[in-house]
């Protein structure tokens, strides 16, 4: 999405502000701050939302809040004085006062790379020529602390309950939770992720009951087209997903048979503590730090002791066990893989039908080199559910590990168009840049690289890669620079760990591994 206002163009998907034709320097959590109140501008966005959102909660005083807002206005060639483009309102918070167009990447650029703004113009994604949706996180209602994860886990299930239907087209969860907080316009969401229809909802327990309510909306039209409310017991939560999933399918399409929801069903959890501490994991599973994943085992080990049959938290713990093999955060590599396997194995006996289980069992698996295992694995995903963004992702990341890196970028491609706004589409970024790295164009994975890293600057790891890359292209002061802050990550990586870590084919890790050596790391 590219943001167009006065000279300046803000890019998102290459992360860059242009001015005219000039780039303008701009530090990562600036560049966050002006994205999210561009995206906000129909709005007051509050200090606090801002911290919750830019900040991810972290706490920070007043003077660096202010330092941010001033950088931000700087970098646009506002001040505090003017506040012709960020407005501060007293009391109430900051708001994008300017005049803004917004457009999709790719179209009016010049020769030279300028864009070209047509005032007023926007494009959108096209319409996919099948039903499409997208589910919007649900409000939760709760006046009980601690009752999120109910809202969060029922849009979760009715997202993948509708991605198994093969006629629709769904976004998925992560990209919609882009949009938690904010109070767009549901015409301008529909646009902005090339979905025709939306479906909003809310969810309140009251003791040990719950209310959810849902509405079915279309978004060229802002038109209600259905609405529904169910209730239950909490005990009842699964049953209650199902009901909702069928009636909105219904909805979408009457023709389609219950069966295609049927597929999605999933085997429940027998304690809802094991469901609990399983969504609680999910965020620190996808997260792809070190920190984060070892937070994702513990509670994935609860979820576990509460039900050693949950097929979803063991898989889960695989996949974290499986991290840990490819980015040297531990130093025994096949104790890793062991658990990987066992986690992996013991939820293979248990859920042969859900395809988020099979997805995972397939990353799994390519990561300890059981390649045909992996693909067998992610195409029973795909053919379950073909709108799974993250099944295609690593669907991706296998075909980099076999050699088939043309194949895995357009996998990852169609990852980032079902989830546009995927908080882990970084990964998909380090994907694309570890096929041209593959392929050796150096320059192109370097640029990849480094744009993961600006998305998601914690994911540290990817310095290995992108100190090799701008080796390999022969930017050597570039590539000392990400040399050293890889060394100060990894103060006792050598070749011979690189070379255990990387899953790719021999002939391409031996050349990252030169390009390595050559800036000093040693055997």
């Amino acid at each position: 999405m590219m943001f167009c206002f006065g000279e300046y163009v803000l890019d998102t998907a290459r992360r860059e502000l242009r001015c005219g034709s000039q780039l303008v320097a701009v530090e990562p959590q600036v560049f966050d701050l002006l994205v999210y109140l561009l995206q906000s501008r129909d709005r007051v966005v509050s200090k606090q939302e801002l911290i919750d959102s830019v900040w991810a909660g972290r706490s920070i005083s007043d003077s660096t809040f202010t330092s941010q807002i001033n950088a931000a206005r700087k970098a646009i060639g506002d001040n505090g004085a003017s506040q012709t483009l960020i407005k501060t309102l007293p009391r109430k918070g900051i708001r994008f006062v300017g005049s803004v167009d917004v457009r999709s990447n790719g179209a009016g650029l010049e020769e030279g790379g300028a864009p070209q703004v047509p005032s007023g113009e926007r494009t959108y994604p096209e319409l996919p020529n099948k039903p499409s949706i997208v589910v919007m996180p649900f409000e939760n209602l709760s006046a009980e602390k601690g009752t999120d994860y109910l809202a969060d886990g029922i849009v979760e299930a009715i997202t993948s309950a509708l991605s198994c239907v093969r006629s629709f087209f769904v976004i998925a969860r992560m990209s919609a939770y882009a949009f938690r907080g904010r109070n767009a316009n549901v015409c301008d969401i529909g646009k902005e992720l090339g979905v025709a229809y939306l479906l909003q909802g809310s969810v309140q327990k009251v003791r040990k009951q719950l209310r959810i309510t849902v509405h079915l909306i279309e978004a060229e039209k802002c038109a209600l087209v259905w609405s529904s409310r169910f209730g239950g017991a909490v005990n009842d939560l699964f049953d209650l997903q199902d009901r909702i999933s069928e009636q909105v399918t219904a909805a979408l399409q009457p023709s389609l048979r219950v069966a295609e929801i049927e597929r999605s069903r999933r085997k429940r959890p027998q304690d809802l503590g094991s469901y609990d501490y399983t969504m609680r994991a999910m965020p620190h599973v996808w997260a792809l730090e070190r920190d984060e994943n070892f937070k994702a085992v513990g509670l994935l080990e609860m979820a576990i002791a509460a039900d050693p049959d949950y097929a979803v938290a063991l898989s889960l713990a695989g996949w974290c066990h499986a991290q840990r093999l490819v980015y040297n955060w531990v130093e025994n590599i096949t104790e890793s893989q062991d658990k990987a396997l066992s986690f992996a194995g013991r939820a293979a006996e248990l859920s042969r039908d859900d395809p988020m289980v099979l997805a995972i069992l397939g990353a799994v698996h390519s990561l300890v080199r059981n390649h045909g295992t992996a693909r067998a694995l992610l195409e029973r995903a795909l053919a379950l559910d073909p709108n799974a963004a993250w099944a295609w992702s690593r669907f991706g990341w296998l075909e980099n590990y076999v050699g088939h890196p043309q194949n895995a970028i357009a996998n990852f491609e169609r990852a980032l168009r079902l989830s546009p706004l995927d908080p882990t589409n970084f990964n998909n970024y380090v994907g694309m840049g570890s096929a041209n790295e593959i392929m050796q164009n150096y320059d192109q994975a370097a640029g990849l690289f480094q744009r993961a890293l600006e998305e998601r600057p914690n994911a540290t790891w990817i310095y290995r890669h992108l100190a090799s890359s701008l080796g390999g292209a022969g930017r050597h002061e570039d590539a000392r620079r990400a040399f050293a802050q890889m060394i100060e990550i990894f103060p006792d990586l050598t070749i011979t760990k690189f070379k255990e870590a990387m899953r790719f084919p021999q002939a391409a890790v031996d050349r990252m591994a030169e390009n390595l050596k050559r800036l000093g790391l040693r055997e």
